[in-house]
């Protein structure tokens, strides 16, 4: 039976077109439904005849017709396509409703006529002249309208639905780009308030924390900027930042960073760990008179589906308890926690996990579980 051209409205220009099927896998696709269709009919003609007959003739009618009918109609579709020089993009050829109409009407007389001559060389059979009788020119007719409306609206919904999950896609990488914009200026400013009230404390300190600054920054921004970098990069990330902020809290903080060298080279997306060792300083440590350790850990858990990557950043500060009492200008605005969130919702769906909880003897542990990285290369 006949066959389809794609349809549909234009994809915008701005949205990334989903790849187009192979034209030889999408023709042997539209074959093998042809041929599925035409023994169908066949099975219905030779029941509706009488299961005493013979199957095979009906079987070879039926599939010399089809056939050919869909050979037709493609064929003068592309011609037509190529002749009026059609450029629909997505359509793959669709040449207009009024033209597509003439190939099916056309199609479907020439695969009827010749069909049915060759039906009768292999099976010995001499049908009517072609045409004398209306019934039978009726039925493939209807028969190749209702497998041309079928492969059109199957191809249709298929290309609506890439062209939906392109915009999806689309939008994901532009709300994680979006995502990741805000954390970077978010950090810096929270480090400016800082050294804006240590200079007028400590003129000294303040110029060592300006000049670490300056080095976390320029070592911080090419890694901003890609898709994700290995779990040793991270941790040295993690590293600058912390090596920046003991300037300013002195022998107050004490840093622990435990990363197995087996996981070193796993690919993580940048700047994952950094707000969630800021909140740790800000709302744990910072409160906290005495200061306290902030130990930033990787390990390989196992999960409901195999392996996961498990990243945590642990303090011993005041707590989760003591925090929320704190006064209203310590308490921030949460955006740490709700960036890192919304960065996992984009990048893995319900396949990661974030927890905030208190920890073991005192202080707060945010847990991050993410899905077990593919290796650099295939990353």
């Amino acid at each position: 039976m006949p066959s389809f051209p794609s349809a549909g409205p234009p994809v915008p220009a701005a949205l990334p077109e989903p790849p187009l099927t192979p034209w030889w896998l999408s023709l042997a696709r539209r074959g093998a439904i042809n041929v599925a269709v035409c023994l169908f009919i066949a099975l219905l003609m030779w029941v509706a005849v009488g299961p005493q007959l013979r199957f095979w003739p009906f079987w070879v009618y039926s599939t010399s017709i089809g056939m050919l009918s869909w050979l037709f109609i493609d064929g003068s579709r592309m011609v037509l396509v190529r002749r009026l020089g059609i450029r629909y993009p997505r359509r793959h050829g669709w040449p207009g409703l009024p033209w597509m109409a003439a190939c099916v009407l056309l199609g479907a007389a020439g695969g009827y006529w010749l069909g049915t001559l060759i039906g009768d060389a292999v099976t010995g059979y001499r049908s009517p002249a072609p045409f004398s009788r209306l019934q039978p020119v009726l039925l493939s007719l209807l028969a190749t309208g209702a497998a041309t409306l079928f492969f059109y609206n199957r191809e249709r919904v298929a290309q609506e639905q890439a062209a939906a999950e392109a915009a999806q896609r689309l939008a994901s990488e532009t709300q994680l780009k979006l995502l990741q914009s805000q954390l970077e200026p978010h950090m810096l400013f929270n480090t400016l308030a800082n050294l804006r009230v240590l200079i007028g404390l400590d003129a000294e300190r303040a110029q060592a924390m300006l000049d670490r600054l300056i080095a976390y920054l320029r070592a911080t921004l090419q890694a901003s900027r890609a898709e994700s970098h290995p779990l040793a990069a991270e941790f040295e990330r993690v590293a600058d930042y912390l090596a920046l902020m003991a300037v300013r809290m002195g022998p107050r903080l004490a840093v622990q960073l435990d990363l197995p060298d087996d996981l070193r080279g796993l690919p993580v997306p940048p700047l994952l760990l950094q707000p969630l060792v800021e909140n740790a300083i800000q709302h744990g440590l910072e409160p906290h008179v005495a200061g306290g350790r902030i130990t930033v850990a990787a390990a390989r858990v196992a999960g409901p589906a195999g392996a996961q990557l498990q990243l945590s950043v642990t303090d011993t500060g005041v707590g989760l308890a003591d925090a929320a009492a704190s006064p209203p200008a310590t308490q921030g605005t949460g955006f740490g926690t709700r960036q890192v969130r919304d960065r996992l919702a984009v990048l893995y769906g319900t396949g990661a996990r974030f927890t905030l909880a208190p920890a073991e003897g005192g202080g707060t542990v945010a847990t991050l579980v993410l899905p077990w990285p593919a290796p650099p290369a295939a990353a």
